[in-house]
C-alpha cells in the first residue's frame, strides 16, 4: 500500500484527489495539505477550498498552513509517514526539506506537455496560442518551477469549440487517470524519470485581469483565441464608445464570432461599430470584424446582445475605446525561458 500525502487547493486538485481515493487496493491517502479557508461572496464568510471540503467529507486528516515550509508544518507532514507526496495546483513553493520528506519523492501533475508551458496558466496559454494538442504531465519535483524530470505524459486534442472550462475539466480527468496509473509504476520501479529538454522550455505566467482587454488592432483570430482562453476569468472586455450613454464603462464580451467585411469597411478604423442590431454588434478588427453575440455590461448580468441593445443608442460609426496598456510586465501567458 502506497502512503500518499496530497497537496492541492484548486478545483482540479479536488478532482484528482477524488480519483486517487478510488485506488483503494494500492493507495492510501493519509493526509491532505491545502490552503486556509478564504472569504467568499458578498458576505465574506470563510469557505474551504474544494480539496478541504472533500477531505472533510470523507474523513482524511487535513493541514491548512499559511506557510507550508515552517518547522511545525514539516513535522506534521513527516508524522504522516508518506511514501510519496502528490502536488496538484497547491499554490506554494516546496522547500528542499519538504521535498526530502517522502521516501519516493514528490510527484506533480501539471496540465501541459512539459517542458512547454511551465508555470501558473498552462491551459490559458495553450488556448491563447492556438495549439492543436495539449495534455497532462506527471513530473518528479525539484526546487525549480515545473522543471523536474518527467515520469509520463498523456495527450488530448484541443477542439475548435474548446473553452477554458471544457479543456480544464477534460485535463483534470486525464490528469487524475495519469496520477492513478503512474503512482504504482513509480513506487515499484517500473518507470524512469526523464530530464526535460531545456531548449524546449516555455513559460505560462500568472494571468492578470488586464490581460482580458481586447485590442481592436489585433487580428480577429487572436481576439477569438483570447475569448476561449479568458472566459470565464479574467474575461475579455472593452470600453464603451465616447458619446454613448455609458461612455467609458467596461463591457465584457462573453461570445463572438468572426465576420467578413466589405471593401468599403476595410477603410474603417479598428474598434468602429459596423452594425448594431438584434443579430449582434459588428466591430472592426485589424483584418476583419467580430460579431458580438453575448455581453455583460458593467454592474449588470450576462445577456444576449439583442437584450443589451434595448435602450442603448449604439450606432454604426461609434468606436469602442482601448485605453493605454498598463506598465510592462512579463507576458501573462507565454514567454521563452
Amino acid at each position: 500500500m502506497i502512503r500518499v500525502v496530497f497537496m492541492g487547493s484548486a478545483d482540479l486538485s479536488a478532482t484528482m484527489l477524488e480519483r486517487l481515493t478510488r485506488e483503494r487496493d494500492t493507495v492510501q491517502v493519509v493526509g491532505c495539505v491545502t490552503q486556509p479557508d478564504k472569504p467568499a461572496g458578498r458576505s465574506k464568510k470563510l469557505r474551504p477550498c474544494a480539496c478541504k471540503a472533500f477531505v472533510d467529507a470523507v474523513g482524511i486528516p487535513c493541514l491548512t498552513p499559511e506557510r507550508v515550509n515552517t518547522p511545525e508544518s514539516l513535522a506534521q507532514i513527516a508524522a504522516w509517514l508518506p511514501d510519496v507526496i502528490v502536488v496538484v495546483a497547491y499554490g506554494q513553493f516546496l522547500s528542499r526539506r519538504l521535498l526530502d520528506i517522502p521516501t519516493l519523492g514528490c510527484i506533480n501533475i501539471h496540465l501541459s506537455l512539459l517542458p512547454r508551458y511551465r508555470g501558473a496558466s498552462p491551459i490559458h496559454a495553450a488556448l491563447l496560442h492556438g495549439d492543436k494538442v495539449t495534455g497532462a504531465t506527471a513530473m518528479l519535483m525539484d526546487e525549480g518551477m515545473d522543471s523536474g524530470p518527467i515520469l509520463d505524459e498523456v495527450e488530448t486534442p484541443i477542439y475548435e469549440d474548446d473553452t477554458l472550462e471544457s479543456l480544464h475539466d477534460r485535463l483534470a480527468d486525464l490528469g487524475g487517470d495519469l496520477l492513478a496509473r503512474i503512482l504504482p509504476q513509480w513506487a515499484y520501479f517500473k518507470v524512469r524519470a526523464t530530464p526535460q529538454d531545456p531548449a524546449q522550455v516555455s513559460m505560462a505566467y500568472k494571468i492578470r485581469k488586464t490581460d482580458g482587454l481586447l485590442h481592436w488592432t489585433d487580428p480577429t483570430a487572436l481576439s477569438l483565441r483570447k475569448l476561449r482562453a479568458y472566459t470565464p476569468w479574467p474575461s475579455c472586455f472593452t470600453y464603451m464608445p465616447q458619446g454613448a450613454r455609458e461612455a467609458g464603462k467596461m463591457l465584457k464580451i462573453l461570445a463572438a464570432r468572426a465576420e467578413p467585411v466589405t471593401i468599403e469597411q476595410e477603410r474603417v478604423a479598428p474598434g468602429t461599430v459596423l452594425a448594431a442590431d438584434k443579430a449582434g454588434v459588428v466591430v472592426r478588427t485589424a483584418d476583419g470584424a467580430l460579431r458580438l453575440l453575448r455581453v455583460q455590461p458593467e454592474g449588470g448580468k450576462p445577456m444576449d446582445v439583442a437584450a443589451w441593445l434595448c435602450g442603448r443608442a449604439l450606432a454604426p460609426g461609434d468606436r469602442f475605446v482601448t485605453p493605454p496598456a498598463p506598465a510592462a510586465k512579463p507576458p501573462a501567458a507565454f514567454s521563452r525561458g
